[in-house]
């Protein structure tokens, strides 16, 4: 019998939630904390990301926008692997769903990866729960990098 699983991550970062949601949308900034891609937050809007190839698998992530909602919700569909690989880059549809909350303390964001169905996308599972983990506090430094650079710009002017 398969069970579906989610990863949730959850962290307070300092900045206002539309510093954050220009670090999530941003094509070259994503690339920065995830992966390369040619993403645009437009509802429908199908791109991709590309990491690794394993096996059978190519490395391409496809991905459609399902929701936006500037600067509070994003989510999209993550589609890849392939279905002759065991372990990592084994076949997996979900769906990641990024939130944001306005705080005192900045911004209150919220991921979940949702659609992992054991035991296949266990492996997956277990290693992209490690590297989500860990994403929260790298968009807070590509949101404090990319802080620094547009405060540069606007007063070089």
């Amino acid at each position: 019998m398969s069970e579906t699983h989610a990863i949730t991550v959850e962290k307070v970062l300092p900045y206002p939630p539309e510093r954050i949601w220009r670090t999530l949308t941003k094509s070259e900034l994503l690339a920065k904390w995830l992966m390369p891609n040619d993403f645009e937050p437009v509802v429908g809007y199908h791109f991709t990301f590309q990491t690794k190839p394993m096996g059978d698998w190519d490395g391409t992530v496809h991905c459609q926008v399902l929701q936006c909602d500037p600067p509070r919700l994003l989510r999209y569909s993550w589609k890849g692997g392939s279905d002759s690989n065991t372990d990592y880059g084994s076949r997996l549809d979900s769906t990641v769903t990024w939130t944001l909350t306005k705080v005192e303390q900045g911004t209150h964001v919220s991921m979940m990866h949702d659609g992992f169905v054991f035991p296949g996308n266990q492996f997956a599972f277990n290693v992209m729960g490690q590297g989500w983990g860990k994403v929260l506090d790298t968009i807070a430094r590509v949101t404090a990098e990319d802080e620094a650079a547009v405060s540069g710009r606007s007063s070089a002017a």
